[in-house]
């Protein structure tokens, strides 16, 4: 017997109980009047099945609620999810390798499980259309346009990007303000864009509504002049996004 022994490494202890489990299974059991090592062999090993080719991996669970940009947070990830599931409550599921999400019973996506903090997972089939036209375009190729007509225009577009969630929710209503300079020209979005800035009101339909009813042409509380040449030091800047990639 063990009880009375003194091993000194856990190798030495495993090889001393193998000795005893080899005796105790060819032992004869009373009750049954069989041997263990004989019940194995004749009703166990037949019904044993191989073992899995993969080793189990345990799975956590978590139930997220789906942001307004389509994604859940895990760990500091972010996840997108059919955009259509916006505010519903999903069940996740996770490995060390893999994020799985339910709804209802019914498994509708799954990830790589994403290493780090603050990084995107994004499927191009869970955007609505109107985001994924935008999947060629960066914040930095947006700034660096509206830079072409101005500070104004380049401040404005910056300011709009910063206040998304992800820079590209604001991908459409930039661009939809960029174009605006092809039917009122540069000077006019301009100072559209620094009257919507002095209301604090950044949008594409607060742009376009300035420049329908004219109102562009308005004195504003700050001159223009002043305003060109001030620098936000709160207002991310084109160099703030170069390198910087968009999950598409």
């Amino acid at each position: 017997m063990l009880r009375h022994r003194t091993f000194f490494s856990l190798s030495e202890l495993n090889e001393a109980i193998r000795e005893q489990l080899e005796g105790l299974n060819r032992r004869p059991m009373k009750k049954l009047g069989a041997i263990r090592r004989e019940l194995y062999e004749r009703l166990d090993r037949p019904a044993l099945k191989p073992l899995p080719r993969e080793r189990y991996e345990m799975w956590e669970w978590k139930t997220c609620t789906v942001n307004i940009d389509y994604h859940v947070e895990l760990d500091n990830n972010f996840y997108s999810i059919p955009y259509q599931l916006v505010y519903e409550h999903v069940e996740t599921r996770r490995t060390a390798s893999v994020v799985e999400v339910w709804f209802k019973g019914k498994r509708v996506t799954s990830h790589p499980r994403l290493k780090g903090q603050g990084r995107f997972e994004t499927k191009p089939e869970h955007m609505p259309r109107s985001h994924r036209e935008y999947l060629d375009w960066t914040p930095s190729r947006l700034i660096h346009w509206a830079e072409t007509m101005g500070p104004v225009t380049r401040r404005f577009i910056a300011e709009i990007l910063k206040r998304r969630s992800h820079p590209e929710q604001g991908f459409r209503a930039c661009m939809g303000i960029l174009r605006l300079s092809q039917k009122f020209g540069e000077q006019r979005l301009k100072a559209a864009c620094l009257r919507a800035e002095a209301l604090s009101s950044y949008s594409y339909r607060t742009v376009k509504n300035i420049l329908s009813s004219g109102s562009d042409r308005l004195k504003v509380e700050r001159e223009l002049d002043e305003v060109v040449h001030r620098e936000h030091e709160n207002i991310r800047g084109a160099s703030y996004y170069e390198g910087r990639e968009i999950p598409c």
